[in-house]
């Protein structure tokens, strides 16, 4: 695989017979250096894989979810690349929240495209994630631009729902563990989308996704998995929204409710088999030229 000048491998382990990556190099959207992590299978070293794209939560980078869901071992068997970016711009000249909270600004970036200073000019992740990442995987990794999905948790579970649903063509299926499905009606979202996106609130409707089910070209598989004993999920998730707005814009949703499961990367271990599988039912679907 030849790297071009811009990107540079930081790690590499064998895993599964396959490898985990780590990469670095300089985004063009975000104006700063930033890492991200792909599991390539066994199967890449013939031919191009399809690709499943995690979207991490709050305070987390690309290597929470390659270290702690246990995914490559699934991403093995089923001959799937998985590629996990970070969550937020890095870097001392990219400004982060003044009080060091932990829900704004750096590891943080909500996967949107910021409008209001001084986030405007690093925070464009929606723009990173959308476009910029997949074009770099696209031409210098061995995977099917034609057989992609994408997931995600928290934070990452709103981002892979937003960016599925307003890229109905990028993507084949889309699935979240324990979402945040309505910013524009919870704390977190509307901290962050209030700050990044200003006060105008017909200016989150794009990256809400209650808001954005109706308006789907087409309706993508949506699977959501939600842990009955989080902690955040009476302020801050409330998948009955989403539920309900699906059910309007009967757009087909599968809503899985998990007794006695909580917010964490154990509840995303116990899971992410399905998650997987789920996703490959529909990649492996796609008609191959």
């Amino acid at each position: 695989m030849q790297l071009p000048e811009n990107l540079t491998e930081v790690s590499a382990n064998q895993c599964f017979g396959g490898v985990q990556k780590r990469f670095r190099h300089t985004s063009t959207s975000l104006d700063c250096e930033m890492h991200f992590s792909v599991y390539l299978p066994v199967q890449a070293n013939e031919g191009k894989v399809p690709v499943i794209y995690w979207l991490s939560g709050l305070t987390c980078t690309d290597e929470n979810f390659v270290h702690k869901a246990g995914a490559q071992q699934y991403a093995a068997k089923h001959g799937v690349a998985i590629v996990a970016p970070d969550t937020s711009p890095r870097g001392e000249h990219v400004p982060d929240d003044a009080d060091a909270a932990w829900d704004f600004g750096k590891g943080a970036g909500f996967y949107v495209n910021a409008t209001q200073k001084p986030w405007n000019h690093h925070y464009q992740m929606y723009d990173y994630v959308s476009r910029e990442l997949p074009e770099l995987i696209n031409e210098h990794f061995p995977v099917d631009r034609d057989r992609c999905s994408i997931m995600g948790h928290s934070m990452g579970g709103h981002g892979a729902l937003v960016i599925a649903l307003r890229n109905t063509d990028n993507y084949v299926s889309v699935s979240a563990f324990a979402p945040i499905v309505a910013p524009s009606q919870v704390p977190w979202g509307q901290k962050a989308l209030g700050s990044y996106l200003g006060e105008n609130r017909q200016d989150w409707v794009e990256y809400d996704a209650c808001e954005l089910v109706a308006r789907a070209e087409f309706p993508l598989p949506m699977l959501v998995d939600q842990g009955e004993t989080d902690g955040f999920l009476k302020e801050q998730l409330k998948p009955e929204l989403l539920e309900a707005a699906c059910e309007a814009a009967e757009y087909p949703l599968t809503l899985r409710r998990r007794d006695g499961y909580d917010h964490s990367y154990y509840y995303i271990a116990s899971f992410i088999e399905e998650h997987i599988e789920f996703h490959m039912e529909h990649l492996n679907a796609v008609k191959l030229p």
